[in-house]
């Protein structure tokens, strides 16, 4: 090796800290908060309902603070707050969607039209936070995580996407980004089933199974009976 050349550990670590930007799960996290924090006050787990979201929000403030420093970025304690915080999220969105639910089971007369329009469109937010959500599961998942698969640990997927059947559709060196795994949610949550990328491991299947049925207790149920209310 030249004087003037960087040795290979330096030159992974400048490639990992390239290709894995750490603001994309925590900006797919902020939205989903937002969303949370915009539906009716009736489907709040706890009282007052700021607390959970300022929970939330201190935590991912938390991330965001801590991710640029190198001792943190890709340690076993960020991963595991990281975790935490979608799951507490993943936690508020399951609870409005059983509150949700609950209302939706009582007598028509006992809601008013207004009312029904607001769970038409709490049943839209919740919809979308569960694809970002579950994007979100599927992309810590997958092989250990972000950080594992952009290091080639040799884990078993547990994901196979199309790019990983045949080199034609993708260059040798090709890895899931988020936005994939946002799109295999999507997809999931849109046709309650996988399309294009199945899953592997046994909790992928259980994360995609949850999923599809959250997915269409949401369209099946909350909005289907939100629009016969305002019928």
């Amino acid at each position: 090796m030249s004087s003037g050349e960087t040795p290979a550990p330096e030159r992974v670590a400048a490639w990992v800290e390239r290709m894995l930007p750490f603001w994309e799960p925590q900006l797919v996290v902020l939205v989903a908060i937002v969303i949370d924090v915009a539906l009716p006050d009736r489907l709040a787990p706890i009282r007052p309902r700021w607390i959970l979201p300022a929970l939330e929000g201190l935590l991912l403030v938390g991330l965001v603070v801590a991710s640029p420093q190198k001792g943190v970025r890709h340690s076993p304690v960020r991963r595991r707050v990281s975790l935490a915080l979608i799951g507490l999220v993943s936690a508020t969105n399951l609870v409005s969607l059983g509150l949700l639910v609950h209302y939706l089971l009582r007598p028509a007369h006992h809601l008013s039209s207004t009312f029904g329009h607001d769970l038409i469109l709490a049943g839209a937010g919740l919809w979308l936070t569960n694809v970002l959500l579950f994007g979100l599961w599927f992309w810590e998942l997958d092989r250990g995580g972000p950080l594992a698969r952009k290091l080639e640990e040799g884990r078993m997927p547990d994901f196979m996407f199309p790019q990983m059947t045949d080199p034609r559709w993708a260059r040798a060196d090709w890895k899931p980004s988020l936005a994939d795994y946002l799109y295999v949610s999507l997809t999931n949550a849109s046709a309650f089933s996988p399309t294009d990328t199945m899953p592997l491991s046994p909790m992928a299947k259980c994360l995609m199974g949850s999923q599809a049925l959250a997915s269409l207790v949401t369209v099946g149920l909350v909005v289907a009976r939100a629009v016969n209310i305002l019928a």
